[in-house]
């Protein structure tokens, strides 16, 4: 995945350089050398690459030092500083304002994920409180209708459209006035997608934001096609004034630079990122958390608005009991399912500040296949086992493998997983200090 390549790239960055006695000049210069490759390879524009390499060279090492701060950490500050002051300082707010109708029309190339997108964002808001609908102006792709519900009637939002429409801009005006009169919060409007060269197509897209006169015009960006974002985001933003951006397909392109920088076109500031297929891949954007998760610094803000949104609640005494690594089994069994809303473990792992950097790659690969093995071979353990594996001989072991379906290798493989996050659930304990400790350090985190 793009953002993964560029982010083991950078934290192996960062560990090199955090692991010198000494960092002098050549050290810094050996970082930014470094930073140029891996965001070149992710096609970030040319010029922004040296822009950026010139003033963390400069900062690095001309700047006095602040009190109490080593070189290398005044180091890992300026590159941390340069990156989010290249995507954009300030978080990102979401675009629409509550008590009041908001009408945020989509536009975007063919293909570029807006139907899709259009469903994540309003499945956003509606978690948020806010009253959302949805109105399919695309009249040409055939199925373009029935798709926008059927990925909508998942979500529990509701779509206008016409099946037989041939006029966009009527269906368009007609779907947001019946919202509206319904009392709608946020009415997003899918529109067809199109070409900077469609001429046709953008004057349809001009009388469409003439007609409905939405709120805010945002423009969804493929991440897989480079720095060809930057014509197309020109083109869009000359035809109607481009107010926000969404990045999607950040998941598995090496171009992903390319769509980031490229939205200095037009001024206008990224939003959202769909980091997925599914509806729930979206999050707001913002630099500093985004930045933080590249060079393996965690994103507690957004890990526990993770756990709120899956509403998963962790008593005390059990929090108390993982944090001292007595955990069995059981515990495990009952919070996959649990952790599986929340997304890959690895990633959240990664999220945690200061694990970051030391999260393996065979720790992140926990994949969906491996927790259902785990399940599997839970399911078909003694309770005995499940409070105590280690009882788990070789005999045992064949027959949980023969009860679950899974292979031997799987079962030891579930043991010594256990064992590793008994192990790691100590390193937190060390590194927090007392529930308490670690409460009160998450939220600090958090509100910084």
């Amino acid at each position: 995945m793009v953002l993964e390549r560029l982010s083991a790239t950078l934290q192996d960055s960062v560990k090199k350089l955090l692991r010198l006695s000494i960092v002098d000049e050549k050290a810094v210069k050996e970082l930014v050398r470094d930073l140029q490759r891996a965001l070149l390879q992710s096609d970030v524009n040319v010029e922004l690459v040296f822009e950026i390499s010139r003033r963390i060279e400069d900062r690095a090492l001309q700047e006095e030092l602040p009190p109490g701060i080593s070189r290398k950490e005044h180091v890992v500050k300026v590159l941390y500083d340069e990156l989010t002051r290249f995507l954009g300082e300030k978080p990102s707010r979401i675009p629409v304002e509550a008590g009041k109708t908001n009408v945020l029309m989509l536009v975007g190339i063919q293909g570029s994920g807006k139907t899709t997108s259009a469903v994540k964002i309003a499945r956003f808001l509606k978690k948020r409180g806010i009253k959302s609908a949805l109105v399919c102006a695309d009249t040409y792709r055939p199925g373009a209708l029935a798709q926008l519900k059927q990925l909508a009637a998942a979500a529990g939002i509701p779509v206008y459209g016409e099946e037989d429409g041939r006029d966009p801009v009527s269906i368009a005006l007609r779907g947001v006035e019946n919202f509206r009169r319904e009392g709608y919060e946020a009415i997003l409007v899918d529109t067809a997608g199109r070409h900077k060269d469609e001429k046709s197509l953008i004057e349809e897209m001009k009388s469409i934001a003439e007609a409905v006169k939405p709120d805010q015009i945002m423009l969804v960006i493929d991440g897989t096609i480079g720095q060809q974002a930057r014509v197309q985001a020109q083109a869009f933003h000359e035809a109607t004034k481009v107010g926000s951006i969404m990045v999607v397909k950040l998941d598995g392109s090496a171009r992903g630079g390319g769509a980031l920088s490229a939205v200095a076109a037009t001024g206008a500031p990224i939003v959202f990122l769909g980091t997925g297929e599914k509806t729930e891949d979206i999050e707001l954007f913002e630099p500093a958390r985004f930045v933080g998760r590249l060079l393996g610094m965690g994103d507690i803000r957004g890990l526990l608005e993770k756990v709120k949104e899956a509403q998963i609640a962790i008593p005390d005494e059990k929090a108390k009991a993982f944090l001292s690594g007595k955990f069995t089994l059981t515990e495990i069994y009952g919070q996959i399912e649990s952790l599986r809303k929340l997304g890959p473990l690895g990633k959240l792992l990664k999220m945690l500040p200061g694990l970051g950097l030391e999260i393996t790659d065979s720790m992140a690969e926990l994949s969906e296949e491996k927790m259902k093995a785990w399940k599997a071979a839970i399911q078909s353990m003694t309770p005995e086992e499940r409070e105590n594996p280690r009882i788990l001989s070789a005999s045992r072991i064949r027959r949980v493998a023969r009860g679950s379906g899974r292979s031997e290798k799987e079962v030891k493989e579930l043991v010594q997983q256990f064992e590793l996050m008994r192990k790691m659930a100590k390193t937190l304990r060390r590194r927090y200090g007392p529930l308490k400790m670690f409460q009160k350090r998450m939220f600090r985190n958090l509100q910084s």
